[in-house]
């Protein structure tokens, strides 16, 4: 069977009339807080296939995704939406990533702890910084929050370990498919904090990152 690396973060499809073409789904540090007093700033990151949503640990209620407990030591959370089948596999299939893209599939949250800022942790990555004010960040911890499937729980604990040292795999609520990707949830979560984001056509990162480009450098309250 035919093996993919695990940088296949998020799953894409082509089919053609032949071939079917497989495609899947990271410098000083800089400031948490956005240049305007009240403005955090939050960091949008791409690695041309996925795309996941960076939080400063400072900026994050204490009480709020309690499953960030488990990484003590980070300075920084990177959130990532997919199949809770390919993405933590370390050995995907053409048929698990067939299942992924045309059947909808449970999600998973990938957390990974960053210990540096995103730039530098995930040097080869795009990353944008984006700043709000503090109730539209309420509403992106809300929706970040509510992406964790706790069926009543306090908390939940880690399905699968992560894809870098520090990180792991969550349940995660919705359905994965070729519509519903890693990169349109990062586009549902910007738009719930408010950015004017489309998250219609956006299961490709850079159809996403189009987007998140013309909103950079630009203080939303």
């Amino acid at each position: 069977m035919t093996e993919f690396p695990k940088w296949f973060h998020c799953h894409y499809w082509l089919i053609l009339a032949l071939p079917v073409l497989l495609a899947a789904c990271a410098a000083p540090a800089p400031p948490h807080q956005g240049e305007e007093e009240g403005q955090t700033t939050i960091h949008v990151t791409s690695n041309g296939w996925h795309t996941g949503i960076v939080l400063a640990k400072a900026d994050i209620p204490d009480g709020l995704l309690p499953e960030l407990g488990d990484y003590p030591a980070a300075k920084y959370f990177e959130f990532g939406w997919g199949d809770a089948k390919f993405y933590p596999s370390k050995e995907a299939t053409i048929g698990m990533t067939m299942q992924a893209a045309l059947l909808p599939t449970p999600a998973v949250m990938h957390v990974v702890a960053l210990w540096t800022s995103p730039k530098r942790y995930f040097p080869e990555a795009e990353i944008i910084a984006l700043s709000l004010g503090q109730a539209r960040f309420r509403k992106l911890l809300a929706f970040i929050d509510n992406s964790f499937k706790r069926s009543g729980a306090a908390r939940v604990e880690a399905s699968a370990q992560g894809l870098y040292a520090d990180s792991g795999f969550y349940p995660a609520t919705g359905r994965f498919h070729l519509l519903n990707t890693c990169n349109t949830w990062t586009a549902r979560a910007l738009r719930a904090a408010g950015f004017k984001i489309k998250s219609t056509g956006t299961a490709h990162a850079e159809a996403l990152m189009q987007q998140v480009r013309r909103l950079a450098h630009v203080a939303f309250n």
